[in-house]
């Protein structure tokens, strides 16, 4: 996913109005993609960054020397109150096993006035990178759980998170990246590493039927060299909480 999350971490930068002069903290930051925008406009030192992976955690150590990287969840961060100009979520809302409080925590570590900015793939919507993937998969096995039910993968729902969480002026809005794949396998060949929910799908395939998934893919894209256009929702917020309101997660 990083060739398509990277070129979303300058958009989402640019949304979250990320600027010089400003400690931004990135949560769930994975191996790294927006903490490296982070790092290219504010420098090492005015970056923090948490995944509750030990191995992401290594992995963004090694990338970006210099930015503080600890392990921690969203719904516990190990920082105290408004220690951040920005708390920002990139790609993450709708692994957080409870994704309200995890924006409450954003919120509680971030200034006010500041910012907290979440985004997550249009899973729901059918416009996420991995659609094409879900669509050839429940031709395959109508059955098959996707990620459209996760949270903020649907148009509205982040915003509704916040607001659940207590902040406001909120504000959501979309961000599309285009990403050129020169060929089939290079499109194909990361959902066979066995990352994420697409991986474990395939991982638990027969040899016959990841065959015939990996054809239905074929058949469902261009002929190559192709773009796939991908879209997320992204929402933002002021820190100063409000009382909660009820929300389905």
């Amino acid at each position: 996913m990083g060739r398509y999350s990277v070129p979303l971490a300058s958009l989402f930068a640019d949304f979250a109005a990320v600027a010089s002069d400003r400690r931004v903290l990135d949560v769930g930051c994975g191996p790294g993609a927006l903490t490296a925008e982070l790092v290219r406009r504010l420098g090492p030192a005015a970056v923090a960054a948490v995944d509750p992976s030990a191995s992401f955690v290594a992995a963004a150590r090694e990338r970006h020397p210099g930015v503080s990287v600890q392990r921690a969840a969203a719904e516990k961060l190990p920082f105290g109150d408004r220690a951040f100009d920005a708390a920002l979520a990139q790609l993450v809302v709708h692994f957080m096993a409870e994704p309200v409080e995890g924006l409450r925590e954003m919120a509680r570590v971030t200034r006010n006035p500041g910012i907290v900015a979440a985004c997550v793939w249009d899973h729901a919507g059918g416009q996420g990178p991995l659609s094409l993937f879900w669509e050839a998969a429940r031709e395959l096995d109508p059955g098959v759980q996707d990620e459209s039910q996760l949270a903020g993968a649907r148009e509205g729902h982040l915003a509704q998170l916040f607001r659940a969480a207590g902040l406001h002026e909120v504000q959501e809005t979309a961000l599309s990246v285009r990403v050129e794949h020169p060929s089939f396998d290079d499109w194909w060949e990361p959902f066979t590493l066995g990352v994420g929910l697409p991986g474990s799908y395939i991982a638990g395939l027969d040899a016959t039927r990841q065959a015939r998934l990996r054809e239905l893919c074929r058949e469902m894209l261009p002929p190559a060299p192709f773009t796939v256009t991908a879209l997320a929702w992204a929402a933002r917020a002021a820190s100063l909480p409000r009382k909660p309101h009820g929300v389905d997660q």
